[in-house]
């Protein structure tokens, strides 16, 4: 493959952070992962109280997933019609009700559906942000402020998890879905009080001259776009594989205590923060696609040497866990800068984009750990050959795909 050009060269990063906007907005796609991973601890005393095996409980995450992809491609549009604030707000009080509904399931089938639902309302905090970022910086700075959102939005599956485990061990699995309501509840009105509209009078336009059906056609008519979202798709797939099927993998094949669990969990979340932060400096040298590029090759090798330990045995989770943390790392070079180039192909369009971006990553995300959770045979060995066809999906789409190859092609 010739040398990857860019029409987004490196540039100084900007005289001052707006720290108050990077805090509300990571917050806000905190929304989900906080969901997710907080009550991961719980997994087990869920399906004894519902009296539910592990497949049934592991699905649950899966429903979520499924919920986050169809709820983003409803808010991506309704944003650039709307506007930012009001689908935001929206679904805000869709997560603090259905938040409510999962404290009080009965049984897993009503968790799998109130599961559902509190994703279609978390979706809207990270499919709107996203456009958000898009409607106030350039290609690189958007690049740089999904980075310095990972600081914040990163803490959920460091702190969730903790924090899970302290609710599961002065009450039960249902304080962590109060919690989740009242930080619903927190993040709503701090949108009402902080948040200013973003959408631009070119955006607002497009959006008047078209449907969202129309809007959805033409995005995916864009080579280099479908590209980078299939790459960031499947590299995030990388990632929630992870998070479904580590409660299993950890506290049940490799036997780690529960009240251990979520600092190891919590290890890999390290892992997704320093790498993205590193990315903010290699964004001062480097274009997105250059780092993009890099960081394909090095999550490809990774997940290759994981899916060989995981098939051999050898070393068990001594190899298994180091190689899962250094593959979750590359994420954070991916993540935001597959989303940064999705988003700068078609700036006028940023909601559907976003929407687009989103539900891929978590439909991805849904079916992937859904066939892993099927293949459960009590090894690492489903997991990582998962990881390893994602990533190669990954890879085969930013390289064909997204990554100009001629400088026309660039166009």
């Amino acid at each position: 493959m010739g040398a990857v050009t860019s029409a987004n060269p490196p540039s100084p990063p900007p005289a001052a952070t707006p720290w108050g906007l990077v805090v509300l907005l990571g917050l806000l796609t905190a929304m989900g992962p906080l969901a997710i991973d907080m009550y991961l601890p719980s997994l087990p005393a869920i399906g004894a109280a519902l009296k539910a095996d592990p497949s049934m409980t592991q699905a649950t995450v899966a429903s979520f997933l499924a919920g986050m992809a169809i709820g983003q491609m409803v808010y991506g549009p309704a944003s650039d019609r709307l506007g930012r604030r009001g689908p935001i707000l929206f679904g805000a009080a869709v997560f603090i009700v259905a938040s409510i509904g999962c404290a009080l399931a009965q049984n897993i089938e009503q968790l799998l559906i109130g599961r559902f639902v509190q994703a279609l309302g978390a979706c809207a905090g990270g499919v709107v942000v996203r456009a958000v970022v898009r409607d106030q910086f350039n290609h690189t700075e958007t690049a740089r402020m999904l980075s310095l959102m990972m600081l914040i939005m990163g803490l959920a599956p460091i702190l969730a998890p903790l924090l899970g485990g302290v609710l599961l061990g002065v009450g039960d699995w249902s304080w962590n879905f109060w919690f989740m309501a009242a930080f619903g509840v927190a993040i709503g009105v701090a949108t009402f009080l902080r948040l200013r509209e973003s959408r631009t009078e070119a955006t607002a336009l497009q959006a008047a001259q078209e449907n969202p059906l129309q809007s959805y056609l033409a995005v995916l008519g864009k080579r280099r776009l479908v590209g980078y979202v299939l790459a960031g798709a499947l590299n995030g797939a990388v990632l929630f594989t992870y998070v479904a099927s580590s409660p299993e993998l950890m506290m049940g094949t490799y036997r780690v205590p529960v009240a251990i669990f979520p600092f190891l969990f919590s290890l890999n979340a390290v892992a997704i923060i320093g790498s993205s932060q590193l990315n903010r400096y290699a964004l001062r040298k480097l274009t997105t696609d250059q780092v993009l590029l890099r960081a394909s090759n090095v999550s490809l090798v990774v997940g290759i040497l994981l899916a060989l330990a995981a098939l051999t045995g050898i070393g068990g989770p001594w190899t298994v866990l180091p190689l899962l943390f250094a593959l979750l790392g590359t994420y954070g070079f991916m993540g935001g800068n597959t989303t940064a180039g999705a988003l700068s192909v078609d700036p006028v369009r940023s909601g559907a984009t976003s929407a687009l971006l989103g539900a891929a990553s978590f439909g991805a995300g849904a079916l992937a750990s859904s066939v892993a959770g099927l293949l459960h045979d009590g090894t690492p060995r489903p997991m990582a050959m998962v990881m390893l066809f994602a990533m190669l999906g990954s890879v085969a789409s930013l390289r064909l795909l997204a990554l100009p190859r001629l400088p026309a092609e660039h166009t």
